[in-house]
C-alpha cells in the first residue's frame, strides 16, 4: 500500500514539472512571437538594430531594448526610443502580460494603438511621445490602472479626452501636448490625487478650466497653453493647489482677472498668461510670490500701474508685461532685479525716464521697453555694465540727448533698435565695435554723422543685416563707396530722407545678399547704377523723390525676385524698358512722376501677379493696354498726367479687385462703359479732363464701396444717376460736362422733360438753325475781307488770348493771316459751344486740338446738342453742313501763317456749303 501511495506522489510530482515546464516555455514564446510581430511590422530600421539582434537564435530577454524579470524570466520592459523605427504596433503586443515599462518615444510609428494593449495590466509607464498615431485616444486606457505616467504627445490623435483617464489611481504624469485634440478638458483630471504634472498645451480645447474639486497636493505643473479655452479663470482653483511650481495659460481666449487665490501658490516659479484677453489691475500680491522665476503676461488688457512689489522678486529672470494697458512710471527699484535676464514693458502708455539701474544689470540680454511715452536720457554709461545684452529696443518713445557713445561696449549685442525718438548728436564711429549687430535701426532721429563715416566702422560688423538711419539729418554729403565693404550678410540697406547727395555708389553691387535698398527723398543725381542689376536676392527697390536722370537700366529686368521697383518723382526719361514685362515677380511698378514717353510696353501686362501700377504724370501716349485684364489681381492703377489717347479698354471690367483706377487729365474718348459697375470692390475712380461723351452708366450705382468719383471736364451729357453712392458727391465731381442734369445740388440744369415737337416743325427749325450759323459765319468773313483789303496790312497791336495767332507771340504783328487764325478759333467756338479759354484748355489740349482729334467720328457727342439732333436725313444734312464748316476752320488755324487760305478763298468755300446744306434741306 505504502508503495502505491509513494508511486502516486512521484507520479504528481513528475506531472507537475512537466505541466509547470510546459507552461514556462509556452509564456517565453508567447513573448518572443509579439516581439517578432512587432518587428514584422516595422517597415523602415535605419540603423538594422533589430534585424541582427531579434532573432530566434538569441534568447529574448537578450534583445536590444528588452529587459525581463529576475523571477519569471518575463519581458517587463520594452524601450526602442529614438530609432526613427517607422511602421504600426501589432495587437501581439498585448500578449507581454508581465511588460511594466513601454516606450517608443521619438520614432515614425502611426496608424491607432491596438486595443489588445488595454491587457498590459502591470503596465505603469507607457511612453508613445513625437510619433504619427493618429485616432482618437482610446477609452480602455483607464482600465490600466497600475499606470502611473502617460505620455502621447507630438501625435496625430484627435477627438477629445477620454473621461476614463480620470480614473487612472495612480497617475503621476500625464502628457498630450502638440496633439489636435478637441472638446473640453474632462474634470475628472483633477479628481487624480497622485497627479504631479498634467500637459494639455498645443491642442483644440475648447470650454472653459474645469474647477478643483480637492485639494491636489502632489500637482506641481499645469500648462494648458496654445488652445481655444475661454471664461474666467476658476476663483477658487488655486486654494487646492497649495505646491503649484509651474502654470501655463498663455494663448487662449480667457478673460477676466487673475484670481487672488493665485497669489497663496508660495512655491510657483513659473507664471505664463499672456495672449489672453485679461483685464483689471496687476495685484500688489504679486510681490507674495517670492519663488517667481518666469512671469508674462503680455499681450492682455491690463492696466493701470505696475504695482513697485514686483521688485519684491529677486529670483525674477523674466518678467513680460508687454502689450497691455499700464500706465505711470516704471518702478525706479527694478534694476535691483539682480538675476533679471529679459525685461519686455513695450507696447505700453509708460512715461517718465527709464530708471537709470535697469542698465547696471549685468545679468540682462534682452532689454525691450519700445512703443510707450518714456522720455529724458539715457545714461551716459549706457552700455557699460551690460556685457551679456544681446538685445536692445527703445524705439518709439520721446528719449532725447545724444546718442550714447559707451553703447559700444555691450560686446555681445545683437540687436539695437532707437528709432522714432528725438535722439540728437554724431552716429558713433565706435560702433564697429559691436561685432556680433546683426540689427541697427536709428530712423527718425536728429542724428548727424560727419562724412558718414559710421558706415565705415560698420563694415567690422560682418554678421549685419540690416541697416535703418533713414529720416536722419545725418550730414549733406555723398554716400560713400566703401558701402560695398558691407557684409556680405546684409539684406536691407535703408537711409531715406538723410541729405545724402551725389550719385549712388556703384559699389552696392558687391553686397550680394541685399534685398532691400531704400533711398527714398534725398538729393542723389545722375543714373541709376547698373551693378544694381546684379544682385539677384533683390525684391525691393525704392529710389522716389530724388533727381535720378537718365533711363532704367535694363540689367533691372535680370533681377528674377523683385517685387517692388519704386522710382517715382526723378528725372528718369526715355521709354519703359521692354523688358521689364519679364520680371514677373513684380508686385508693386511705381514709375510716376517722371519723364517717360512712348506708350506703354505691351509687355507689361504679362505681371500677371502686379497689384500697383503707377505711370502718372509722365509723357506717355498711345492707347491703354488692350488687353488689361491681364493684370487680374491688380487693386490700384493710376494713368493720370499723361497725353494717352482712345477709349477705355472693355478688359478693365476682369479687374474685380481693383480699388483705384485713374486716368484723368489725359485725351480718353468713347464713352464710359456700362461694365464699369462690375468693379464691386472699386473705391475710388477719377476720370476727370478726358474727352469722354455719354451718358454717365445708371450701373455705376452699384458700386457700393465708390467714396470718390470725379468725371468733370469731359463731353458727357444726359442724367446724373442719383443711387448708390452718388448721392454723397458734390458739383466737383461733374462740373465742365455742360450738358449734364440732375439734382439741384449739383448745380447743373434739371431734367425736367421737353415737350415734343411736331417732327416737320423740328426739321424746319435745325434747318433754320444751320442756314442761320452758315450765314452768320459768311457775314464775319466778309466784314473781314472788307477791313483787310490788303493782304500785307501789318499793325501793332495785342491780340486776345485764345484767338491770337501763334505768330503774334514775336513781336504783337497783326496780319491778314492772323485774321484768318482768329476767324477760325471763333468759327470753332460757334460750332462747338465750347471757348479757347475754357479750363478745360491747357498746353496739352486746345480748342484746335479738340476739333481735330474728335471731327471724323464725335461730333455728335461733343457738337451742339440743339444742331445736331436730329434724325435720319435731316441729321445727316446738318452733320455734313457742320463738319465741313469746322474743316474749313482747321484749315484757317493752322500753326504756319503762309499755309492758312486768304478770306476771299475761304468765302467761296463758305457759300458752296450754304447751298449745299440748303439743297439738301429742299430733298428731305
Amino acid at each position: 500500500m505504502a508503495n502505491i501511495f509513494l508511486k502516486l506522489a512521484l507520479l504528481v510530482i513528475i506531472l507537475f514539472s512537466v505541466s509547470s515546464f510546459s507552461v514556462k516555455s509556452t509564456t517565453i514564446l508567447t513573448d518572443q512571437l509579439a516581439l517578432l510581430a512587432l518587428k514584422d511590422s516595422i517597415v523602415h530600421n535605419p540603423g538594422n538594430v533589430l534585424t541582427t539582434n531579434w532573432s530566434a537564435s538569441f534568447p529574448v530577454c537578450n534583445w536590444f531594448g528588452v529587459s525581463c524579470g529576475s523571477k519569471h524570466r518575463r519581458v517587463t520592459a520594452l524601450n526602442l526610443t529614438g530609432l526613427q523605427l517607422e511602421g504600426t504596433l501589432p495587437p501581439h503586443l498585448g500578449n507581454l502580460s508581465f511588460l511594466s515599462l513601454l516606450s517608443l518615444r521619438d520614432n515614425r510609428f502611426h496608424g491607432r494603438l491596438p486595443v489588445q494593449l488595454s491587457n498590459l495590466q502591470r503596465l505603469e509607464y507607457m511612453h508613445f511621445g513625437n510619433n504619427s498615431f493618429s485616432g482618437e485616444i482610446p477609452s480602455w486606457l483607464g482600465s490600466l490602472t497600475e499606470l502611473r505616467r502617460l505620455f502621447l504627445y507630438y501625435n496625430n490623435f484627435e477627438g477629445s479626452i477620454p473621461t476614463s483617464l480620470g480614473y487612472l489611481p495612480k497617475l503621476v504624469e500625464l502628457s498630450l501636448y502638440e496633439n489636435r485634440l478637441s472638446g473640453s478638458i474632462p474634470s475628472s483630471v483633477f479628481n487624480i490625487s497622485s497627479l504631479q504634472i498634467i500637459d494639455l498645451g498645443n491642442n483644440m480645447l475648447t470650454g472653459s478650466i474645469p474647477s478643483v474639486p480637492l485639494d491636489l497636493t502632489s500637482l506641481e505643473f499645469i500648462n494648458f497653453n496654445s488652445n481655444n479655452l475661454t471664461g474666467h479663470i476658476p476663483m477658487d482653483m488655486f486654494d487646492r493647489l497649495p505646491n503649484l511650481e509651474e502654470l501655463y495659460l498663455s494663448v487662449n481666449m480667457l478673460s477676466g482677472r487673475i484670481p487672488d487665490s493665485l497669489f497663496k501658490c508660495r512655491k510657483l516659479q513659473s507664471l505664463f498668461l499672456s495672449l489672453n484677453q485679461l483685464e483689471g489691475n496687476l495685484p500688489v500680491e504679486i510681490g507674495n510670490l517670492s519663488m517667481l522665476q518666469s512671469f508674462s503676461i503680455a499681450q492682455n488688457h491690463f492696466q493701470g500701474e505696475i504695482p513697485e512689489q514686483i521688485v519684491n522678486l529677486t529670483l525674477l529672470r523674466e518678467l513680460d508685461c508687454s502689450h497691455n494697458n499700464f500706465t505711470g512710471t516704471i518702478p525706479q527699484q527694478i534694476g535691483n532685479l539682480k538675476n533679471l535676464e529679459y525685461l519686455s514693458l513695450g507696447v505700453n502708455n509708460l512715461v517718465g525716464p527709464i530708471p537709470p539701474a535697469i542698465f547696471n544689470t549685468s545679468t540682462l540680454t534682452v532689454i525691450s521697453l519700445l512703443l510707450n511715452q518714456l522720455s529724458g536720457r539715457l545714461p551716459s554709461n549706457t552700455g557699460l555694465w551690460l556685457p551679456n545684452l544681446q538685445e536692445l529696443y527703445l524705439g518709439t518713445n520721446q528719449l532725447v540727448g545724444p546718442f550714447p557713445m559707451s553703447i559700444s561696449n555691450a560686446s555681445q549685442l545683437t540687436l539695437l533698435e532707437m528709432s522714432h525718438n528725438f535722439f540728437s548728436g554724431s552716429i558713433p564711429g565706435s560702433l564697429g565695435n559691436l561685432r556680433n549687430l546683426k540689427k541697427l535701426n536709428l530712423e527718425v532721429n536728429n542724428l548727424t554723422s560727419l562724412g558718414m563715416g559710421f558706415f565705415s566702422s560698420l563694415t567690422n560688423c560682418r554678421d549685419l543685416e540690416d541697416i535703418d538711419v533713414g529720416r536722419n539729418p545725418l550730414a549733406p554729403g555723398t554716400l560713400p563707396g566703401l558701402v560695398g565693404n558691407l557684409s556680405n550678410s546684409l539684406q536691407r540697406f535703408s537711409a531715406a530722407r538723410c541729405n545724402i547727395r551725389g550719385s549712388i555708389p556703384s559699389e552696392f553691387g558687391n553686397l550680394s545678399s541685399l534685398i532691400g535698398i531704400k533711398l527714398d527723398e534725398n538729393e542723389l543725381t545722375e543714373m541709376i547704377p547698373d551693378t544694381i542689376g546684379g544682385l539677384k536676392e533683390l525684391q525691393s527697390l525704392s529710389l522716389s523723390d530724388n533727381k535720378l536722370e537718365g533711363p532704367i537700366p535694363s540689367e533691372l529686368c535680370h533681377l528674377n525676385k523683385l517685387s517692388f521697383l519704386v522710382l517715382t518723382n526723378n528725372k528718369l526719361s526715355r521709354t519703359i524698358p521692354t523688358c521689364l514685362g519679364n520680371v514677373v515677380s513684380l508686385r508693386q511698378l511705381l514709375l510716376g512722376s517722371n519723364m517717360f514717353s512712348s506708350s506703354i510696353p505691351s509687355t507689361l501686362t504679362g505681371l500677371n501677379g502686379l497689384l500697383i501700377l503707377n505711370l502718372s504724370s509722365n509723357s506717355l501716349d498711345g492707347t491703354l493696354p488692350i488687353d488689361i485684364g491681364k493684370w487680374k489681381v491688380v487693386t490700384s492703377m493710376d494713368f493720370s498726367n499723361n497725353q494717352f489717347s482712345g477709349e477705355l479698354p472693355n478688359g478693365i471690367v476682369d479687374l474685380k479687385d481693383l480699388t483705384y483706377f485713374s486716368s484723368s487729365n489725359n485725351r480718353i474718348t468713347g464713352s464710359i462703359p456700362d461694365s464699369f459697375g462690375d468693379l464691386l470692390s472699386l473705391e475710388s475712380l477719377d476720370l476727370s479732363r478726358n474727352i469722354l461723351s455719354g451718358e454717365i452708366p445708371k450701373a455705376l450705382e452699384k458700386l457700393g464701396f465708390l467714396k470718390y468719383f470725379n468725371v468733370s471736364f469731359n463731353r458727357l451729357q444726359g442724367e446724373i444717376p442719383d443711387g448708390g453712392s452718388f448721392g454723397n458727391y458734390s458739383m466737383e465731381s461733374f462740373k465742365g460736362n455742360g450738358a449734364l442734369c440732375g439734382a439741384a445740388q449739383l448745380r447743373v440744369p434739371s431734367c425736367k422733360t421737353k415737350p415734343q415737337r411736331d417732327s416737320k416743325a423740328r426739321t424746319k427749325l435745325i434747318a433754320y438753325v444751320a442756314v442761320s450759323i452758315v450765314s452768320t459765319i459768311l457775314v464775319v468773313a466778309l466784314i473781314i475781307i472788307i477791313f483787310r483789303k490788303d493782304s500785307m496790312i501789318q499793325t501793332r497791336t495785342l491780340a486776345t488770348f485764345g484767338y491770337m495767332a501763334p505768330e503774334y507771340g514775336l513781336e504783337g504783328i497783326v496780319s491778314t493771316k492772323g485774321d484768318v487764325y482768329s476767324f477760325g478759333i471763333l468759327t470753332m467756338e460757334t460750332i462747338m459751344k465750347k471757348k479757347p479759354t475754357d479750363e478745360m484748355f491747357s498746353e496739352e489740349m486746345s480748342l484746335r486740338s479738340l476739333v481735330k482729334e474728335t471731327l471724323p467720328s464725335m461730333l455728335n457727342q461733343v457738337g451742339d446738342t440743339n444742331l445736331l439732333s436730329t434724325t435720319g436725313r435731316k441729321h445727316l444734312a446738318a452733320n455734313k453742313c457742320a463738319l465741313s464748316v469746322l474743316q474749313v476752320a482747321l484749315e484757317c488755324s493752322v500753326e504756319m501763317a503762309n499755309e492758312r487760305p486768304d478770306m476771299k478763298k475761304v468765302v467761296t468755300k463758305l457759300e458752296k456749303i450754304k447751298v449745299n446744306l440748303l439743297s439738301d434741306i429742299e430733298t428731305v
